[in-house]
This record gives structure tokens, sequence and C-alpha cells, in this order.
């Protein structure tokens, strides 16, 4: 199938659904220096800043994690939500560290790349989208401790990216 560009404009999705229940593939990185996936299940898009408001996508992701460097170090990143066929590949790709082997090459996807980062040609849908904004998330700022806590009992804490959404394919 042949992914093709739309307006995020003219999306029709349930975001909640689709990251608590689909897991996309959280991906940075890019064909020349490397790159590193990982399964999400939390997430948020809408819009902020400027004027009417940017279509953006918000995204976590633990220090531990491998992708956290490549999220630090690349412009760009991706949210690709794959066909539900692909429950046992995202169990796979969120539960393997890249660090430790080609878990992409093991789980059977296909890397593709635009905009100087990469997806996956099996994709349903794809938010290519460019980092605007990082921050850990702070110990302090939770006024819910009982979320914080439960969530965060090594005080491991997600580092939040907001990134423009420069592209979507469907």
């Amino acid at each position: 199938m042949k992914l093709k560009p739309i307006d995020p404009k003219d999306l029709q999705i349930n975001p909640i659904t689709m990251f608590s229940q689909r897991w996309p593939l959280l991906t940075a990185g890019n064909k020349e220096s490397g790159f590193n996936t990982m399964t999400i299940a939390w997430g948020h898009i809408g819009s902020i800043w400027d004027g009417l408001g940017l279509p953006t996508v918000s995204v976590y992701v633990r220090p531990q994690r491998h992708t956290f460097g490549f999220m630090n170090q690349n412009e760009m990143f991706t949210v690709s939500v794959l066909p539900t066929a692909f429950k046992e590949q995202l169990t796979y790709l969120g539960r393997t560290s890249g660090r430790d082997e080609d878990k992409v090459a093991k789980a059977g996807l296909t890397p593709a790349f635009a905009h100087n980062t990469t997806y996956f040609s099996e994709a349903e849908m794809v938010f290519i989208c460019r980092k605007l904004y990082q921050s850990p998330l702070i110990h302090e700022s939770f006024v819910d401790t009982a979320v914080r806590d439960r969530t965060y009992p090594q005080k491991d804490y997600h580092t939040q990216y907001i990134g423009e959404i420069v592209e979507v394919l469907v």
C-alpha cells in the first residue's frame, strides 16, 4: 500500500485509542546516521502556538530508552501507526532494545525515509514531525502526586517532545 500525504486538518482519528490501543512506533534518526524505534502508548495530537495553532504531536520518552538519544540528537521524528495485525511485532519492539540487536529487521519491518527521518512502509498512517520543544517532566510539578508516585517509583521521569506535524501520510 502506497502512503499519500493529507492535510493534518483532514484527519479523522481517535487519538486516545490510537495511542493507548494501537501502540504506534516512535522513531528518530535517519538512513545515514542510524535510527531507533519504540512502541508508545502515550501521546497527544492537537495544536499549539503561532496564532491559530501549529498542528502538533506530543510524545514521551524515558531517559533509559535507546530512542531517547536519537530524539535528542535529531530535529525530526515520526509516529507510525501500523495495522492491528502487527500487535505481536509492536510488543516485541516495545520490550527489546535497539542497543542489543537489529530489532526492526527481526520484526520484519521495512524502513522508509523522508524529511531526514525514518518511518515504516507497513504503516497505515505516519506523522512526520519537526521537534519544537522538549522538557523533562518535573517531580514538583505533579498536582496529583498519586499518579506521579504510581507511574514513577524510580523517579525516572519521561521527557516530553512536542513536534510540529510537517506531513501526514495515510
